[in-house]
């Protein structure tokens, strides 16, 4: 028998992103991001309204990194999602973790988290239903810790989910399957 639940603002897993842009003055802003998604190839979609610290500066600098975090850095994740940086410009400095300015755009990559994709700013859409900030991704960075035979290994990623049920997060990290090959079992 299936049981009614109260709306949520998401769906399960969600991944949780770290977006990280430079305040005016140079520092780094971090923020932690659930609702985010490809939009198509190459496109990363935010769900971020414009009194975010972050958006305001993606619009600045027209860049901006995002971080797939991990279970490793489950407490600093969370800070940056508790901690506004329109109130704390020193949040990266508080959660202890580093970063290096990126080659190829004007945003940080947070040194610690595993996989990192780098995105020039295309536009903010703000209507009714309009998703945030769009990115197009120019590079994508991985931790060599977390690469077998030159391809990422999403296992040693050890990547984070949000609950939007019970605001928990959940490691990601056995490989169960085969995309577009188990199901072909099916096909007659």
């Amino acid at each position: 028998m299936r049981m009614k639940l109260n709306l949520t603002e998401g769906i399960f897993p969600m991944p949780v992103l770290m977006v990280a842009t430079y305040n005016e003055d140079g520092s780094v802003n971090v923020m932690n991001a659930a609702w985010g998604t490809m939009q198509e190839r190459g496109n990363v979609a935010l769900k971020l309204s414009e009194t975010h610290k972050t958006v305001k500066n993606i619009k600045k600098r027209g860049a901006f990194t995002v971080s797939i975090a991990d279970a490793a850095h489950v407490v600093e994740a969370d800070y940056f999602g508790v901690e506004s940086g329109n109130k704390v410009a020193q949040k990266l400095e508080n959660s202890g973790l580093t970063a290096s300015k990126s080659e190829i755009i004007d945003a940080p990559i947070i040194n610690e988290f595993p996989l990192c994709l780098e995105c020039e700013f295309i536009e903010y859409q703000d209507g009714k239903y309009g998703c945030g900030v769009i990115g197009k991704v120019v590079n994508v960075t991985a931790d060599e810790t977390v690469m077998v035979d030159g391809k990422v290994d999403m296992s040693l990623v050890n990547a984070i989910a949000f609950d939007p049920y019970t605001h928990g997060y959940y490691k990601v990290t056995e490989r169960v399957g085969e995309a577009f090959k188990d199901g072909l079992q099916l096909k007659k």
